[in-house]
């Protein structure tokens, strides 16, 4: 073959072979419109620190902290001399109600978190949560991922860290976020799958939100108020879970389940398993709040730190995890409506004793959005709405 025909096959070869090559990518764009949702979220689904942790033996560099926002787990107070109270709930319905409310009242002022027991929740609706909790978190990735939604206004959510579209680390935690009350207004949008996870889920918030209303009154009268008169604040209530889960960490000290942060809401009552990992802020030192069994932990949100006038706290906390367990957690978020007006009762306004209004009126959305706008930070949004801000 002379060297004119061997270099015009080389070259008809090398034509072919680039249009063979811009005819599969033709095709393949042409094929993008038909991804479906879930293939979509499958690939997004990597991101789920659930998929990657058992495959890892060090933390991989997105979720690595600064070194000067690490948990520094060696000095934290671990030993209990130092925990948050506990009340019982028993005996808020009988002569000794008053001597519970004082406790509250010192629990909401001085630690902004208490633990409750004798909470009226039963035992196996605790039981049938963290069951169908651990069984969602252990299936089948396909399985999972069909609610996987970086969208913060999705009522039904998978999602992992806090808000990666705004974080520059992210989190050592996934979660299912749900929209629970009314509960017929969310269960047909909740998993299917486990069979028993919709009556489960439904049956564990009707009990919470008997349990939160209960705690509301006690609040209110802890305040000086009538006992309805939080409620009446809130108009329709809206009540929102999270089914938290956080893999065991090879390096537990680099990253955080959760960085310290406080609660938007009005109030969060938290199921734990025997896992240790919440920690509060408490004169300058991060305590360590082990888990009790049967009982609730309960914590002030900014909406009740606005409505009590800063005579109650919404405190810093956080999520560490560890490197040889998961773990599993559940809050239950209690919020006002979205076009509920926040502002303290005028009863808790005094300008003559000193005691004048801290923040101005506004409604829960514009303070939500105003949170959601941002990444899990120490600095409060409650910030932004005092009477002195120019914000």
């Amino acid at each position: 073959m002379s060297l004119y025909t061997q270099s015009m096959t080389c070259g008809m070869g090398l034509v072919l072979h680039l249009s063979l090559s811009l005819s599969r990518l033709h095709f393949c764009f042409s094929h993008l419109n038909a991804i479906t949702p879930i293939m979509v979220a499958s690939a997004t689904s990597k991101l789920l620190v659930s998929d990657i942790a058992s495959s890892v033996d060090h933390v991989p560099s997105n979720y690595v902290r600064p070194f000067s926002d690490r948990p520094n787990l060696s000095e934290v107070e671990t030993s209990g001399a130092v925990s948050i109270p506990l009340i019982d709930l028993q005996e808020l319905h009988g002569p000794n109600r008053a001597d519970i409310i004082n406790q509250l009242a010192h629990a909401c002022s001085t630690y902004g978190f208490f633990q409750i027991k004798n909470h009226g929740v039963p035992e196996k609706t605790i039981e049938r949560i963290m069951t169908v909790a651990r069984e969602f978190f252990r299936q089948p990735e396909s399985e999972r991922v069909k609610h996987y939604s970086e969208d913060p206004k999705k009522t039904t959510r998978l999602s992992t860290s806090f808000n990666v579209g705004l974080e520059k680390v992210s989190n050592w935690r996934d979660f299912l976020r749900l929209h629970c009350f009314p509960v017929e207004d969310f269960i047909n949008e909740w998993p299917s799958s486990p069979v028993s996870f919709r009556e489960a889920t439904a049956e564990y918030a009707t009990s919470v939100r008997t349990l939160v209303l209960i705690l509301l009154e006690a609040i209110s009268e802890s305040l000086g108020l009538v006992k309805d008169r939080i409620s009446n604040t809130l108009g329709k209530h809206g009540q929102h879970m999270a089914l938290n889960y956080y893999p065991p960490c090879p390096q537990p000290d680099l990253t955080y389940g959760l960085p310290g942060h406080k609660d938007p809401n009005l109030i969060t009552v938290l199921l734990q398993d025997e896992v240790s990992g919440l920690q509060v802020f408490k004169d300058g030192k991060w305590v360590a709040v082990h888990p009790v069994p049967n009982t609730f932990i309960v914590n002030i949100g900014d909406q009740m730190q606005v409505i009590s006038n800063d005579k109650y706290k919404s405190v810093l906390h956080r999520a560490v995890v560890n490197s040889d367990k998961e773990r599993i957690s559940i809050p239950t978020f209690y919020c006002p409506s979205s076009d509920a007006v926040i502002s303290p009762p005028q009863e808790l306004i005094n300008e003559e004793e000193d005691s004048p209004a801290v923040y101005r009126s506004f409604t829960y959305a514009e303070y939500f959005d105003k949170f959601w706008g941002r990444a899990l930070a120490t600095e409060s949004c409650l910030d932004l709405f005092k009477v002195t801000s120019t914000s």
